[in-house]
């Protein structure tokens, strides 16, 4: 049976209202989405480019526009009519005439889209550094304006010696109506089919036993270092990615039921503006475990936005209390005292996860792409483990949301894995697909054995950075 996987995807909000810092929203319909799905196969439509939010003007369009592969733009005016234009070569500003076969226009008014194709491959756009274009003589967001413009006649005719392109009637196609009132670029990703193969390319046992054990383990999880009386995990990651969900769903598996402790959900901006430290216990009345999972603010792509780096590096240290408030504006300062003398072991960090939506991965800004890279540099300076906690991988790929189990035999999942690893700088080992509980009433054991193997390596990693820094932490100063 062929089965097939989402590509990186924004989550169509339909009809929510857009706020500065909130995930954009797509003006589309579901059944619009299908329909647009339907002209062009089997694909994902991920959000890159929304007018009304980043502006009518050409540099904003291809600065998330350009480098995306295949797009489809799709306009709205006053009058109802949807309509736009698919190429599947993508924006470079390389100010030459694209061939493109594949390209169409196409137009939604009261009932099924109207597809008009290409009649050549030959001239079906130029790229330059203005506006989206088709056939150069159809322009939208022109002169940096919320409006389409036709240049010429009732045909795209580039000249007397070339071949039209593109045959339509403007009144056709948008009604004459020349006003825009929203102008979308969506980046179009073929889903693959996905090939199950007989061995898995991990092993994992997705049984009770298996679960038990891990949880056994934890328990009885013993550092070797006298000073430390737990191992302290920094979580790390974009907005949303589920760094607080990850401590949520940890709880909930050593408490037997569900709980939300920390803030969790799916706002624009992060909902953790406290540095948290959270221990866990093994049930209600049970004994803290050997390790204590410290939440922090997410990282947002503007500047003097989410965490800042230099926090990190005071976290890192163990300069910043529990409950401290982050401000995006200015970072820690710890007190004179305290600065005067380094932080004790039990006091810092030893393990850093960071923690990427395992939907958003190939749709990762540049910004937040270089904040993470920064942070690894510090890191790396210390000498803390780094693993990557790879979220929701049930919403990524539809043959896991079916039955988890399946997670390991993915060949979508696996790209995932390299594709952050290779982004991040990670080795592939160090890469931990999970998936958090969110929206589940009961626990379920394939959630379980996932989430504890994840900590469980955390803990293994943490083991090998005090048994390598113990004695010299230890020593006397």
């Amino acid at each position: 049976m062929a089965y097939y996987e989402k590509m990186d995807t924004l989550a169509f909000s339909f009809g929510a209202p857009f706020t500065r810092n909130a995930p954009l929203t797509s003006s589309l319909s579901e059944e619009q989405r299908k329909q647009f799905c339907g002209l062009l196969g089997n694909v994902e439509l991920t959000l890159l480019y929304k007018a009304s939010v980043h502006g009518y003007n050409a540099s904003a369009f291809h600065q998330r526009c350009d480098r995306q592969g295949p797009t489809l733009l799709v306009a709205h005016n006053s009058l109802g009519y949807i309509f736009g234009g698919y190429t599947s070569v993508e924006y470079t500003q390389s100010e030459r005439e694209i061939t493109d076969e594949k390209a169409f226009l196409f137009r939604v008014y009261c009932g099924a889209p109207l597809c008009i194709k290409v009649n050549s491959g030959q001239y079906a756009r130029l790229d330059d550094a203005k506006g989206p274009s088709f056939g150069q003589q159809l322009y939208f967001c022109y002169k940096d304006q919320p409006v389409v413009y036709h240049q010429g006649g009732s045909t795209f005719t580039f000249n007397p010696v070339r071949v039209n392109a593109f045959n339509f009637n403007p009144a056709t196609l948008y009604g004459n109506d020349t006003q825009l009132i929203e102008c979308e670029v969506y980046k179009v990703d073929q889903r693959p089919q996905v090939s199950v193969k007989e061995k898995p390319w991990r092993n994992v046992l997705w049984t009770a036993e298996k679960r038990d054990k891990l949880m056994e383990s934890i328990r009885n999880y013993k550092l070797l270092m006298p000073s430390v009386s737990r191992v302290r995990i920094l979580m790390i990651g974009p907005v949303g990615a589920g760094k607080s969900s990850f401590f949520n769903s940890i709880n909930s598996v050593f408490m037997g039921r569900m709980t939300s402790k920390a803030m969790s959900g799916s706002a624009g901006t992060s909902l953790t503006t406290q540095f948290r430290t959270y221990p866990v216990k093994d049930g209600r009345e049970g004994k803290l475990l050997p390790f204590v999972l410290c939440d922090t603010m997410g990282l947002e792509e503007q500047s003097g936005a989410g965490l800042d780096i230099d926090d990190i590096s005071s976290i890192l240290q163990g300069h910043v209390p529990d409950r401290y408030k982050f401000n995006p504006m200015a970072p820690f300062q710890p007190d004179e005292q305290k600065a005067s003398r380094p932080a004790s072991l039990q006091e810092k960090i030893h393990c850093v996860v960071y923690v990427i939506d395992a939907t958003k991965i190939s749709i990762m800004s540049s910004k937040i792409e270089e904040k993470l890279a920064a942070i690894r540099r510090k890191v790396n300076t210390l000498g803390i483990p780094q693993i990557v906690l790879m979220t929701k991988v049930d919403e990524a790929c539809p043959l896991v949301e079916e039955d988890l189990q399946s997670l390991y035999a993915s060949s979508y999942i696996k790209t995932k894995v390299q594709e952050v690893s290779s982004r991040l700088g990670v080795p592939v080992s160090c890469v931990l697909p999970v998936k958090n509980y969110s929206q589940e009433l009961e626990l379920e054991l394939n959630c379980d054995v996932l989430l504890l193997t994840a900590l469980q390596q955390m803990l293994n990693f943490a083991d090998d950075y005090l048994d390598d820094v113990g004695p010299v932490e230890d020593k006397p100063k």
